[in-house]
């Protein structure tokens, strides 16, 4: 299974929620982001058998609590500037936190933040601390961060590990193609289009456009559009954590 959303597309679903009184605004790439403020929002119920994957722009100078999910996630910095916890996170960082890794606060700078959260199943939203202490499950805790500092055709942010997590950027000059690494050595990957267009089915894929492999699309090929190609792959461990 390989489904690609263009920015165009997922930015025609941009609806404002009001988190603590913030206005956070988001657009749907696959699957459906939860949606603060509506009934089952945060709670241990089950959803959608689907990946998920949202754009979160969050507005300057506005805080998300400490909190957790229940099952893996990226999330992809791509605009703006902050810090989740301790760590500043500025374009282009990537944060793996697996599922029942508490993080935060996420504080916006001047200038706002804006990151995808990418999943490679359903969650139903944040499960804030210390009010959901009860649901999280102890033993899973797994946080891994990868910064882009350089340039060449490949950097790698994360490194692979046994259980197939890994990250990667991979810069292209227009009309390159490239094999990705291996989808089924992990749990399902994200393709994220940071700059110039990834050439897909006779269409030119803009930044902030999103692909999503499963692991039984094995080896993906890419191809630069005509003003090259920055792609970010995130590739899930195996495991998904049970709930």
């Amino acid at each position: 299974m390989l489904i690609s959303t263009d920015a165009e597309t997922a930015k025609q679903t941009e609806a404002t929620y009001m988190v603590d009184d913030q206005p956070y605004k988001g657009w749907e790439y696959i699957g459906s982001a939860p949606k603060p403020g509506t009934p089952g929002y945060g709670k241990d119920v089950a959803g959608e058998d689907v990946p998920q994957a949202y754009l979160v722009i969050q507005p300057p100078h506005s805080v998300t609590r400490p909190h957790f999910h229940q099952t893996n996630q990226f999330q992809v910095f791509v605009h703006g500037g902050g810090t989740v916890g301790k760590m500043r996170v500025d374009p282009l960082t990537v944060q793996y936190a697996g599922g029942n890794t508490p993080y935060g606060p996420i504080i916006a700078e001047d200038d706002g933040v804006q990151y995808f959260t990418l999943r490679q199943a359903w969650d139903s939203g944040a499960k804030y601390l210390p009010a959901n202490r009860d649901l999280l499950v102890k033993g899973q805790q797994r946080q891994v961060v990868g910064v882009k500092s350089g340039a060449g055709e490949t950097e790698t942010l994360i490194e692979p590990t046994a259980d197939g997590l890994f990250a990667q950027c991979v810069t292209l000059a227009p009309g390159a193609k490239h094999t990705l690494p291996d989808a089924s050595e992990g749990g399902g990957q994200y393709h994220v289009v940071v700059s110039g267009s990834l050439a897909r089915d006779g269409e030119d894929l803009p930044p902030l456009s999103v692909e999503f492999a499963s692991p039984d699309e094995g080896l993906v090929e890419i191809e630069a559009g005509p003003d090259g190609l920055e792609l970010l792959l995130a590739r899930f461990p195996k495991e998904i954590p049970a709930k």
